[in-house]
Formats: C-alpha cells, structure tokens, sequence
C-alpha cells in the first residue's frame, strides 16, 4: 500500500487472512468490527449459558474464568458440527482421546460440547479395516489432519485411529452426556455406536483374547504407543528397555471397565436387562483380572502395562491412578495406590507426576518420562476423591491451583516440567507445551466437582453431593444454574474449618439433591 498523508490525516486499511482448504471456497469478507462484536456476543451467550461458578478466592475465579475462556476459544466449526479442539498451536484439530475427556471434564459447566463432540465422533466411527490408518470397525479415531501431508497420503490422519483408549472414553462421555441432560432418546439413537464401539473392544481391541485390550500398530506411519503417552519411549521396564508390542495398559483397561459398567447401566435404562447383565458380568470380571494381572505386591502399586509376553511393565507412573477415576481398584489396594502417589518420588509439590523420580527413565524435562500434566492429575484427583482419600485430593489440587497463578492470564499449559517445587521456586516450562490447551483448561473445573462431590443423575432427576471439602485456600463456592436435565439447581458449599456444608439456594424444576458418604 502506497499513501500520500498530510500532517495528522489518517486512513484505515482493512483486510483479511483466511486458511482454506483446496475444496473450499473463500468466505465473504466481514467487517473487522462486526466480527469482533459477534465473537464477543458468543463468548457472552457461551458464558450464561453455562453454570455459573463464584467463589471468595478472587485468584481461583480468574483461574476458572480464564479456562473457561480458552475452552470457547478451542470451540471449532466443520461441515459435521462443531467440537472442541486440542490445543494451540500443534493441536487444532479434531482429536479423539484429548476432546473427550475435556468433554467430560466441563459437564458440571455445560453439557452441551459434548453433545455436539458425540455427533462429529458418531460420523467418523471406523468402517473398515484399513492398516494404513489403525481403522477398524466400530474403533473411535484418535486424530484428524488436513493439508498438503494428508492430501498425499505421507501421513495416515484422514482419520488416523491409532488409539486404544479413545473407544473406551468415548462410550463413557455417552454415558455422562445421559446422565447430565437425561436425553433418553439422544440414548437410543446412539444404541447401534455404542455396539460398534463394544463389538471393537471384544473383537479388535482383544488382540489375543486374554481378555485385555491391547495395542499394536499396523501401519508404516503409525504410532508405536497408542495410550494417553503416545511417545516412543513412554512404556519401559525398569532396566530402561522399551516394552514390546502389542502392549495392555493399565488406564486402558480401568476405562474399559468404567465404559462397560456405565453402559450396563444405561441399557438398564433402556429396558435392555439381558444385556444390561452381560456387560455387568463383563467389567466385574475385568476387574477381578485386573487387580490379579497388574497388581506389584512389592511396590504396592500397579504395572504400567504388560508387555508382549504378558510381563509387567514394573516403572512406577500416574498411569494406573486413572483406575482410581473408573474404580476398577480393589478397595483394599486403594490406600497404598494413595499412599504411593503422595510420595516425594511422584508428588512434586506441584502436582503428581508421570514416572517416579526413582526410574532409571525419569527426566522432568521429557514429555511423559517425568512431567507434570493438568489433565493427568484432574483425572487422578476426581479418583482419590471417588475412594474417600479428600486430604490428598485437596493437596494436589493446592499445588495445582499454585502453578497457574504462575501462568499467563493464569492458564495451565499441556504440562509442565517435574522439578520439585521449592519455597522461591515456579513451575518450569515445557518449551513447547499447548497453551492454550484443552484438557488443561478444563482441568480445573474436574478438580473442582471432585472436590464438591458432585454427580448427576439426570433420569432419576437426582444430583449427588458426596462428602464435599474445599481446601484451605478456598472458603465458599456459588455454583449457580447447574443444569440437571430439564431443570436447573444452584448450591452454596461454605467451608468452617475442616469441615465443608452446603445449602440449596434455588430450584427451577424437579430435581432432588442426595447427599452420600
């Protein structure tokens, strides 16, 4: 652009950049100003339209203000619907494991992304058995890319279904979608994926049929780890040698577990009790096996994984804490499962890390040899809390809540370096962590319902409170308009020492509040 301007004269140049595809057309050109008002309006709409959350920590609200934010931000539209991207900047994309579980992690904010998440999901179920992308039918994808690398089929992501977990978590946001909005119908339109999804399990998952779902790439572009720490190394013995494939997770099976269980429950509700009954059977006996195969008698804990040969993968990680979130841990195995946890060798002070300081693997530096990951501790928090362990849920929470206020507009990276948190000390960076990120932004807010101890029973028109604690940094919280079904509760939860109460402040429609222990 080339201008003549006289003293104190001004022009306005508008213009407009916009990534398109080759099949896509330019969109119209919008007014800059008219554009930044309708996103304002949809962050505001996004806003009230969700529970709203106050608390008297003013540093805490702004940590769930900004979360809240970023999750708006990640909302992406396709031709399909629209969901929840993974993170900025490697992550826009569609991306199966990371979108469901922030699904799950907001449902106590709004239900609504995960509703429209199962809707994009449903339409790119696998079909077929095709290697060059891990697909198989009734398996849930693990990643979608598009440009110049996928056009040309350099890379397998059009969808790319290299992920054992994703099938599992995707049968357990149905089951939270129902138990939040109590969508019966919504339900039954989802019988025949939910069957596919179960038929993947049973059929493809199990590659030996010892009951175990297990992973093993077939692809020449795929990945060789294929759970939540899909890097080469992530899965190593003790000696420092990597596990060979296929492999059987721990957190794998515990949301295998957790997904037969709840899908137990929800044919149950659909009036399918013989099947309803099988799938009982199923997880039962899962479990059964579970604590027998992975348990380290030893070490008090459970196996990472077990290898080709059925070995246990002995390196102490944050992995089996996820089956304390699907209950798939004995009772009389869960105190040590805690007590571990806690220990200065995965407690860094700011949260519970990948592996043990202890393995001859760990590096605080790496991405899952030793870091500190939001979401992997939401997730383990929400179970700790499951189990009555409320003390120790609290202190990773506090440490957790500690690092954001060291963040950027008070926002949690995808994760953060493992170094031990001294008094003068910050959180380290991950130089090349998502922020924002998806499941780190809506970690806060699974902290949050597990420190409350909130759960919704949508069919029954019926909202748990299990023996809420709030920390001590945190005296009352105001959750406002929480949907349940059709109507709507608001709660006051009031901390007086180490004890924590709540009132019911208001109702709008039938729903009745049960409190348990």
């Amino acid at each position: 652009f080339r201008f003549q301007l006289k003293p104190r004269e001004r022009r306005v140049v508008k213009y407009s950049i916009e990534p398109i595809l080759p099949t896509t057309r330019p969109p119209e050109a919008t007014d800059f100003n008219k554009a930044i008002g309708d996103v304002r309006k949809s962050y505001e709409s996004w806003f009230k339209g969700s529970s709203q959350i106050e608390t008297d920590n003013e540093l805490f609200t702004a940590v769930l203000r900004s979360s809240q934010r970023d999750i708006r931000m990640l909302e992406t539209e396709t031709g399909m619907g629209y969901f929840l991207s993974a993170g900025v900047p490697w992550f826009v994309t569609p991306f199966g494991r990371d979108t469901i579980i922030t699904c799950l992690q907001i449902m106590m904010l709004d239900a609504h992304p995960a509703a429209a998440t199962a809707n994009v999901f449903t339409q790119l179920q696998g079909k077929v058995v095709d290697p060059w992308r891990d697909e198989e039918p009734g398996k849930t994808f693990h990643e979608v890319r598009r440009g110049e690398l996928a056009n040309i089929r350099a890379i397998p992501h059009t969808p790319y279904f290299g992920s054992a977990d994703s099938t599992p978590l995707y049968l357990i946001m149905l089951s939270d979608i129902i138990k939040w909005t109590g969508n019966l119908e919504f339900a039954r339109g989802m019988v025949e994926p939910i069957n596919r999804s179960l038929d993947w399990i049973d059929e493809y998952g199990d590659l030996d049929g010892d009951g175990f779902v297990e992973y093993k790439t077939k692809s020449k572009r795929g990945l060789v780890n294929q759970g939540w720490k899909d890097s080469g190394n992530s899965v190593v013995h003790t000696d420092g040698s990597l596990a060979d494939t296929p492999i059987a997770l721990s957190e794998v099976q515990a949301y295998v577990y957790y997904a037969k269980r709840r899908m137990s429950e929800l044919f149950a509700l659909l009036g399918d009790h013989d099947r309803a009954e099988e799938l009982s059977k199923q997880a039962e006996l899962l479990k059964k096996r579970f604590n027998e195969a992975f348990w380290m008698p030893r070490e008090g804990f459970f196996a990472l994984a077990l290898d080709r040969d059925k070995k246990p993968v002995k390196t102490i990680t944050s992995n089996p804490a996820h089956g304390l979130w699907a209950r798939i841990i004995d009772e009389d195995k869960a105190p040590q499962v805690a007590e571990r946890l806690m220990q200065p060798d995965m407690f860094s002070g700011w949260g519970i890390r990948t592996m043990s300081k202890s393995s001859i693997n760990y590096n605080p530096m790496s991405y899952h040899n030793g870091s500190v990951w939001p979401h992997d501790n939401a997730i383990i928090i929400r179970g700790l809390k499951k189990y009555g362990f409320n003390q120790e849920a609290a202190r990773v929470a506090t440490g957790l809540f500690d690092a954001a206020l060291h963040y950027d507009y008070y926002r949690l990276p995808e994760l953060f370096c493992g170094f031990t948190k001294r008094s003068i000390s910050r959180p380290v960076n991950y130089p090349v962590a998502c922020s924002p990120q998806a499941w780190a932004a809506g970690s806060i807010f699974m902290i949050l319902q597990a420190l409350l101890g909130i759960e919704a029973d949508a069919p029954t028109n019926t909202l748990y409170v299990n023996s809420p604690v709030l920390p001590r940094w945190l005296n009352e919280v105001d959750v406002k308009s929480l949907r349940v079904g059709k109507a709507a509760i608001s709660l006051k939860f009031r901390r007086d020492g180490d004890v924590t109460s709540f009132v019911v402040t208001e109702k709008v429609g039938t729903v009745r509040t049960i409190v348990t222990e």
